[in-house]
């Protein structure tokens, strides 16, 4: 007797999981972060960050100004004079409906960094919330990369550490375990957990912007499954009643 070609399948994705799983992993353990995109003080401090220590190299193209504003619970008045640096052809400030790009052409993107700045839009989709947490904690001082940094998480990184002067400079270290730590040597404008609370923030902007409409795709997703329980008790109802007389 042949076995079922679903039984062959399944014992085949078994056999094939955990390779991809391991292929696919981080080299290095990541640091949980809880983020919370309900919280508009936690997303304003996020996107100053942003604006502020990345938008001079990173886009988010997929996104608009005044989008943002108002998810934030910013005027537009506040959104023209803490977002927008972009001007456009003639040397005026983009509007505040205009996707959120930045100057940085992608000649001098490659030339200045070797590849061209990726966009941002997605980024906490793709990577991660734990990835980008871990990674932006991990800067390093290297003398030999071009740029002087490194980054344990994202091995010879062709960026700088952008938010150096907040976190301050750190140094591989050997721990008591014969393993390697992160310690800081130079310090910058903030502790270590406050900046900690720093990225988390400026994770949980990115979050936010990798999924606008996570918070109303949850809120309909309950009210979408409270339909259904009342769907499935009038559709059990009308079985009952067409079936009674059968049995």
């Amino acid at each position: 007797m042949k076995p079922p070609l679903i039984a062959i399948l399944a014992l085949a994705l078994l056999a094939l999981g955990p390779v991809s799983l391991q292929a696919a992993g981080p080299s290095v353990p990541l640091d949980r972060v809880k983020v919370d995109v309900t919280n508009q003080a936690s997303l304003q401090r996020g996107a100053r960050l942003y604006f502020n220590y990345c938008m001079g190299c990173h886009s988010t193209q997929y996104m608009r100004y005044n989008r943002v504003g108002r998810d934030l619970g910013l005027t537009e008045n506040q959104v023209i004079h803490s977002m927008i640096f972009t001007t456009d052809e003639e040397g005026e400030l983009v509007n505040p409906g205009s996707l959120i790009t930045n100057a940085m052409t992608s000649a001098y993107g490659e030339e200045a960094f070797g590849i061209e700045p990726p966009d941002l839009t997605l980024v906490a989709r793709v990577r991660g919330e734990d990835w980008l947490y871990t990674f932006l904690r991990s800067f390093y001082v290297d003398e030999s990369r071009p740029l002087g940094v490194n980054n344990t998480v994202f091995e010879n990184v062709g960026m700088p550490h952008p938010l150096w002067e907040l976190q301050g400079w750190q140094e591989k270290r050997a721990d008591a375990n014969g393993g390697v730590r992160l310690q800081v040597v130079d310090p910058g404008r903030m502790s270590g957990p406050e900046y900690d609370r720093a990225i988390r923030d400026l994770v949980t902007f990115l979050s936010y912007v990798a999924e606008p409409m996570q918070v109303d795709r949850q809120r309909i997703g309950i009210y979408v499954m409270l339909f259904l329980l009342v769907f499935l008790a009038v559709a059990y109802l009308l079985k009952k009643e067409y079936w009674k007389d059968v049995h």
